[in-house]
């Protein structure tokens, strides 16, 4: 595999210097309980990092619910964090990787190769007896310098144009009532990108909350195989995160992330919506 880790792997490494451990729970109904849970235990050594105080702007009229933040401002919380591109950084959280790989992307997207998660959720972690503390770590400062990938990121022109582009395929990592159209009780709109295929996000995941295995997961995407192109969206850019990482996985080299999502594509009142 190539951008995930196991516990054991992980366990392993802590001792490590040039390692860097980053706790990402959140929890969209109640957006300070993630940092509570770090504070209450998390993995040895690890930082935490918020959802929406440091991998997110401000939400505005359009951008989405999750914008992406300033690029210099989120360069400083990791430098803060004592990383820097020559750092190897392993992120995990308690939602099979949701908030982990929003993170992941966000590295790749500054140019930070050394980039990770954990292949299961941190209650994995707990339930193996591994160690936890509840100290908050220091590290010096390191200076992040973000080397932009820019065709990592799609923008709205960009999905517009696409609907009228075979090559470019899209797909929606919400579930099905949201993606059919039938209720939204998230973004207030049901429905989905004209063009786009659901690929609901946790399906990466086995029955056991562990993501799948290579061959397993170009099973799983079979049916986008031929696409030229495929660009990711969700509801707000984090599980997309999800889906650009288990193509990754599968062998697939440049899945692109619409950071947007349905919540900025709904928040313009001239764009098409499909249903069914």
């Amino acid at each position: 595999m190539k951008y995930l880790v196991t516990p054991s792997w992980l366990l392993n490494q802590l001792d490590r210097d040039n390692l860097r451990i980053v706790d990402c729970r959140f929890h969209l109904e109640n957006p300070e309980q993630g940092r509570k849970e770090y504070r209450d235990a998390h993995i040895p050594g690890a930082v935490y990092f918020d959802l929406e105080k440091d991998m997110s702007a401000p939400v505005g009229i359009h951008g989405g619910r999750h914008p992406l933040p300033e690029i210099d401002d989120f360069a400083n919380c990791l430098s803060e964090a004592g990383i820097d591109q020559d750092t190897t950084v392993i992120a995990y959280d308690n939602q099979g990787g949701a908030m982990a790989a929003r993170f992941w992307w966000m590295l790749r997207y500054l140019g930070h190769q050394k980039t990770f998660i954990l292949d299961r959720s941190f209650s994995h972690w707990e339930q193996l007896d591994y160690p936890l503390e509840q100290e908050v770590p220091f590290y010096e400062n390191k200076k992040f310098t973000p080397q932009l990938e820019p065709n990592n990121l799609v923008h709205l022109e960009e999905v517009k144009l696409s609907l009228q582009q075979d090559e470019i395929q899209l797909i929606d990592g919400r579930d099905d009532k949201r993606y059919e159209g039938i209720e939204d009780n998230v973004d207030g709109v049901p429905g989905h990108i004209p063009g786009a295929k659901q690929y609901f996000w946790k399906d990466v995941l086995d029955e056991n909350g562990v993501w799948k295995n290579t061959e397993k997961l170009q099973a799983h995407f079979k049916n986008v195989a031929d696409a030229d192109q495929i660009v990711s969206y969700c509801g707000s850019g984090v599980t997309a995160c999800v889906n650009v990482l288990a193509l990754m996985e599968a062998g697939y080299n440049s899945p692109r992330l619409y950071a947007g999502s349905w919540s900025d594509w709904t928040s313009y009142d001239d764009l098409p919506i499909s249903k069914g």
